[in-house]
């Protein structure tokens, strides 16, 4: 049988194809980020492999999930896990559309044909589709103390000028660096905290 990855790629083409078509790359990945968070829940996952319930009713559950939880006005955890991973400062002013018609027929398609349990390698891959596209890339950036917006601004613009490419940053505080940050992208990583700096001292020193 085939792999999950393998499985996926069709799904995610055919997703990506009708999403850039129709201007809609954005909506379609925020949703399928937020449903592979969901799916990745080994309770919610269990919940659709059981044959009892009917395939409406497993993509109806997703969708109204994400309707409630981050289309709706109000704060959620899951509104604020999608800012955040889009690089966003969620000062509660963002907004993101409900399940479009065509993106909710899409749901109910994996459910029938039983492959809503493939929604993250989907998102993986919709994401690989979008970055070849858009020449974007996603920088993940660690910080001792959260950045400040001058900070990511910064960030953003002089990575988008080195890597010659549009880049979403991603933002994760950890306190254990002291200072400076380390910056992801792909296979390259670069270490200019206060934490990096002292263990290369420390190497030098012992070599």
């Amino acid at each position: 049988m085939a792999d999950l990855s393998t499985l996926a790629r069709p799904y995610a083409r055919a997703a990506f194809d009708y999403a850039n078509e129709n201007g809609a790359v954005n909506e379609w990945e925020n949703f399928l980020f937020i449903a592979s968070q969901i799916v990745n829940d080994k309770a919610f996952l269990n919940w659709l492999e059981n044959p009892a319930v009917t395939a409406e009713h497993k993509s109806a559950a997703l969708v109204d999930l994400y309707d409630s939880q981050v289309a709706s006005d109000d704060d959620s955890a899951f509104k604020q896990l999608l800012a955040n991973h889009n690089g966003a400062h969620n000062d509660g002013t963002i907004s993101y559309p409900a399940v479009s018609p065509a993106l909710n027929n899409f749901v109910k398609q994996l459910a029938e044909q039983e492959r809503l349990a493939l929604l993250p390698e989907v998102y993986e891959h919709y994401r690989r589709h979008k970055a070849v596209s858009l020449k974007q890339l996603d920088a993940y950036v660690t910080t001792a103390y959260p950045l400040t917006d001058a900070q990511r601004e910064m960030f953003q613009t002089r990575l988008a000028a080195s890597l010659n490419a549009s880049v979403v940053i991603h933002e994760t505080v950890d306190p254990s660096l002291l200072a400076g940050a380390t910056i992801k992208v792909g296979d390259k990583i670069i270490d200019d905290s206060m934490r990096g700096k002292l263990q290369q001292l420390k190497t030098q020193l012992t070599a």
